[in-house]
């Protein structure tokens, strides 16, 4: 039998916290279970990446209770922040780390701790190739010790999308790494024009920046227009993408956007920022058209004039849904990130 444990933050579960880390997470657990793996998950408590003492005990006590030369697959944003635990059991345990997004793009000690850490780690998974290529930026990693394991995405039902491709819909936590600020600074560029836009998505990180976005929105007399659901998950959020004629997405950073790949599973083209990994999400249609439109960060003004075309030129709408559609044929399952992942496993094991 091949065992392995998983260590992952507390919580991943939570249906009022849903994160993409905490989604591949889950569908990586079940998915090498299927594969005949016997995993057990252990989850640890804390403020991770900022964990305190109590937090890395529970840690350092997670992974004694591993056999030694057993198999240890740890999240990032636990890993990262932990180095010194980890450095403990490294010559016990085989340690592979997951890396749903770099750390080491913050505060120089940010870096160094998750340095430290990847660098005892006997094989990094990033999910995404472009979470690779900034990993071997910041680190000096073997590159053969670090792999890529895209998320996958379930097969969903077609969205019809309606003629004037009028319902926005926008995935993500409310925060400000979201980018929910510039994108209601672009709706506001267009009140001549006939949208609504619904914000699915945690509204508990970070409540400040919620409330400034509630009282922006009602003094730029959208109130009528914009929609903050909070968190949705399963058939709910399903019937959100069902519904929708464009996903939005203004993030200041993503190391994939797996919403956007979800978005697409249902034939619905996006609209994004072009950061991290985006583009290698978003992809493209067999006729080689993007099934969306990428702009730059932080920009209203673009983001709005790309709104604008949007909803202002049918065209460009066909096109767009027809390179959905055209993507949507061609997205891995989560049993092909299992599979990636089960073979880097064996690898370690050998």
């Amino acid at each position: 039998m091949r065992t392995l444990l998983v260590v992952v933050p507390e919580g991943i579960d939570d249906p009022a916290r849903p994160s993409g880390g905490n989604v591949y997470d889950r569908r990586m657990c079940g998915g090498l279970a299927e594969m005949g793996w016997s995993v057990r998950e252990r989850e640890v408590a804390g403020d991770w990446p900022r964990p305190d003492a109590r937090a890395l005990a529970g840690l350092a006590a997670a992974l004694a209770d591993a056999a030694d030369g057993g198999l240890v697959i740890i999240d990032g944003l636990i890993a990262s922040a932990a180095a010194e635990v980890l450095r403990t059991h490294a010559a016990r345990l085989r340690l592979v780390v997951l890396m749903h997004m770099p750390l080491g793009d913050g505060a120089p000690r940010a870096r160094t701790a998750e340095g430290a850490a990847l660098s005892v780690a006997a094989a990094v998974v990033a999910t995404s190739g472009w979470t690779r290529r900034r990993l071997l930026e910041l680190y000096p990693l073997e590159p053969g010790r670090v792999h890529v394991a895209r998320p996958g995405v379930d097969a969903a039902a077609l969205a019809p999308g309606s003629a004037g491709g009028e319902t926005l819909l926008c995935v993500a936590a409310v925060t400000r790494g979201k980018g929910h600020d510039t994108l209601l600074d672009a709706l506001a560029t267009a009140p001549d024009l006939s949208w609504r836009c619904v914000c699915v998505g945690s509204l508990d990180r970070d409540p400040g920046f919620v409330e400034h976005l509630r009282r922006r929105t009602r003094d730029l007399g959208l109130i009528d227009r914009i929609t903050f659901r909070g968190p949705r998950t399963g058939a709910d959020l399903a019937r959100h993408y069902a519904e929708a004629d464009l996903l939005v997405l203004a993030s200041r950073g993503e190391t994939y956007g797996m919403v956007l790949a979800e978005a697409l599973a249902h034939g619905v083209p996006v609209l994004a920022t072009l950061v991290g990994g985006v583009a290698e999400a978003v992809g493209h249609g067999a006729g080689g058209t993007r099934p969306g439109l990428l702009v730059p960060p932080g920009d209203a003004a673009a983001l709005g004039t790309a709104v604008r075309r949007w909803l202002c030129d049918a065209p460009l709408r066909g096109r767009l849904r027809h390179a959905a559609r055209e993507r949507r044929v061609t997205l891995e399952g989560w049993p092909a990130t299992a599979s990636v992942i089960d073979g880097v496993l064996d690898g370690v094991r050998r």
